[in-house]
């Protein structure tokens, strides 16, 4: 009868393996209405802020806005006479990877720059379970982002913003499984931030050809990082991987450490050019804005900042070869 016992541990283990979680994947590709457009209308929908969201049931929607609501109002205000800095960390696509990277940014970047409690995090599955989290679509950005400028006082806290997600000539990618498309401008972001009046802001952009921000967003007031020039792939974004070259180099090294910020994004372009050398690849070229007048809320947000470095987390996004697959 031992053979039963082996067939009833082979069927558990089976319904384990059925019943793991899947996160949304990427497999029929845009709606009819995206594949038949010009790279012209692809623009100006990502530049006027559109997204489809294709065959959503209502209860998802519902719930949706649940989540969204939930975290707008969790959002601490700011301290009169303190520099106060919003964390607003997004992953926009489902990709597991993202996830993970824009999860454990929001932690780093809250410890860093005293932002517990207005910290803000927009991002699908971490790979394990169904998020709890709001999406990182391009609406659920402009709310957060809306959000923070009413929490804040524009004259001198400042918002720190970290997208991770692919990316493409016209901006960051939002693709959430088969339902979810759109896309982040350079355009788009200038504009929200303009409109909500947010001029101190550090953004810090982990995706393919994401040069394409700095001309727009850079200003005396502005830190602009991006993990790769506006012609150039960025690499690291596996599903499997927990962080990208740029994530890993910058968020879960460098900014761990208690040095200044331009030393901290010197030493993630440094690894960053390192890992890339090594697996023969054509470098990212990451590009860096600080603008001049930064210092008057970069110093004292940098007095504040814990005197120990963090430990790294998860796998190293150099770990495999396949790591290094271009993260578009």
């Amino acid at each position: 009868m031992r053979w039963i016992g082996a067939l009833g541990a082979g069927l558990l283990a089976t319904t384990a393996v059925a019943q793991r979680y899947q996160p949304p994947a990427h497999l029929t590709g845009p709606p009819t209405i995206l594949q038949k457009a010009t790279p012209q209308e692809v623009q100006a929908m990502a530049d006027g802020g559109g997204q489809i969201e294709h065959g959503r049931p209502a209860r998802w929607s519902l719930a949706e806005h649940r989540r969204l609501a939930t975290s707008l109002a969790a959002l601490q205000p700011q301290r009169k006479g303190v520099v106060d800095a919003f964390v607003v960390a997004v992953a926009l696509d489902s990709d597991p990877v993202f996830g993970r990277e824009a999860r454990e940014a929001g932690r780093v970047l809250a410890r860093r720059y005293d932002a517990a409690g207005r910290t803000i995090v927009l991002a699908g599955s971490d790979g394990s379970a169904e998020s709890q989290l709001p999406r990182g679509s391009p609406d659920n950005i402009a709310a957060a982002l809306a959000r923070v400028a009413e929490a804040m006082d524009p004259a001198e806290d400042v918002l720190i913003l970290y997208t991770t997600s692919h990316g493409a000539p016209l901006g960051v990618v939002y693709n959430d499984g088969d339902q979810g498309y759109g896309a982040l401008s350079p355009y788009r972001l200038w504009q929200t931030l303009g409109d909500l009046g947010i001029v101190n802001r550090m953004i810090l952009v982990s995706a393919c050809y994401s040069g394409v921000f700095v001309p727009l967003l850079q200003s005396p007031t502005t830190v602009v990082v991006t993990a790769a020039a506006s012609d150039r792939s960025s690499f690291g974004c596996v599903s499997d991987n927990d962080w990208t070259f740029f994530g890993d180099a910058l968020v879960n090294h460098a900014l761990r450490k208690p040095q200044p910020l331009a030393a901290a994004v010197a030493e993630a372009t440094t690894l960053i050019s390192g890992w890339e050398r090594g697996e023969t690849l054509t470098s990212s070229n990451p590009q860096v804005s600080i603008g001049a007048g930064v210092a008057g809320w970069l110093t004292p947000l940098e007095s504040r900042s814990p005197r120990a470095a963090s430990v790294p987390v998860g796998r190293p996004a150099i770990a495999t070869r396949i790591s290094a697959d271009p993260q578009r």
